[in-house]
């Protein structure tokens, strides 16, 4: 029978689909305002204030793509959401404290008197910590099929130290993009660093994954399975070289293509996240639970396909509507 003429078969496949690509978009979105929360250490007063400018217009609708894909996960999902997290609970509930010391840290910086601006912006780079630590250590326990082993939380710390450098690395890109002067010539400092924590950690989800299942081990390294996905880690080694030659030759004259080490960054996460959906479909809790056996009913999943039609291009559209008005350089962040 045709794949698309069963609705117990499509719709789990195009909610996985739409899932997946909330998360990638969150990640790519909300990764460079949590690594400029990251950065915060290395930046004087000034250039503070300028990166928290770079990311005023859209943190929040940044995170709207988080809470979009766990809300997938729930309404179309309901046995996945209720194992993940189970199993993950603790490092949900620190990202969760993380986005809203990061949230409260946002407004008070820039309204609070100047003996406590200090604070708060430490308060920033916390919740930012928090938040990209306890992602990575949820990235490592789920590629480690969520079992709480001890080799298993130390390779979850292992991916929370690395994600933690990857999203301080798209964080340097976008302040690349978004400023100019001793700044930009900072973050291209910074970029130049974090890049090779973020293929590192790469590497270290690409090599793991393999070996967690003999069905992973053969999807990619089954003969004509290699030579078809063989452009995927081709792609992804030539734009790790196109940005660290992109990075020693900026800043460009004139400021020319500061957008250039956001967009390969943002390629480079896209051939990452694709790799590891082709590994695990089609089971969305790691060889546990299929995206079939786990989906609600059909006629369930069709009235939120309805209503996801109309969320998400809204969510999109604002996005789109957000970068376009505050293209260009940031100015630092003020309420007078």
């Amino acid at each position: 029978m045709d794949m698309f003429s069963d609705p117990a078969l499509w719709l789990p496949f195009v909610f996985a689909g739409l899932m997946g690509l909330s998360i990638l978009i969150y990640v790519v979105l909300d990764g460079f305002d949590l690594g400029v929360g990251l950065l915060f250490p290395f930046a004087n007063e000034g250039e503070k204030d300028r990166m928290i400018g770079s990311i005023g217009p859209f943190w929040d609708a940044n995170e709207t793509w988080l809470v979009l894909a766990v809300g997938l996960l729930l309404v179309a999902f309901p046995a996945a959401h209720g194992a993940i997290l189970t199993a993950l609970y603790l490092p949900v509930a620190v990202m969760l404290i993380g986005l809203i010391l990061r949230g409260v840290a946002f407004e008070f910086r820039a309204k609070a008197p100047p003996e406590w601006k200090r604070l708060w912006n430490r308060a920033f780079f916390a919740g930012s910590l928090m938040t990209s630590m306890s992602q990575g250590f949820m990235l490592g326990m789920y590629v480690m099929g969520l079992t709480w082993t001890l080799p298993h939380v130390a390779f979850a710390l292992l991916t929370a130290a690395f994600l933690t450098v990857g999203y301080s690395f798209i964080g340097a890109t976008w302040v690349i993009h978004k400023s100019d002067g001793l700044l930009q010539l900072k973050a291209i400092d910074w970029a130049k660093g974090g890049v090779w924590g973020l293929v590192l950690g790469i590497g270290a989800v690409s090599a793991a994954t393999p070996y967690v299942s003999v069905r992973i081990f053969d999807k990619w390294f089954s003969w004509p399975e290699a030579l078809y996905l063989a452009p995927l880690p081709l792609l992804s080694a030539a734009l790790v070289v196109g940005l660290w030659v992109a990075l020693r030759r900026m800043p460009f004259d004139r400021d020319r293509r500061s957008w250039l080490p956001f967009a390969m960054a943002t390629g480079l996460w896209a051939t990452a996240f694709g790799g590891m959906a082709y590994s695990f479909y089609p089971y969305v809790v790691p060889e546990k639970l299929t995206i079939y056996e786990a989906a609600s009913a059909p006629e369930s999943l069709f009235i939120i396909l309805v209503g996801t039609v109309v969320v998400l291009p809204t969510i999109l559209g604002y996005s789109i509507l957000a970068f376009t008005i505050f293209r260009g350089k940031a100015r630092e962040l003020r309420y007078d």
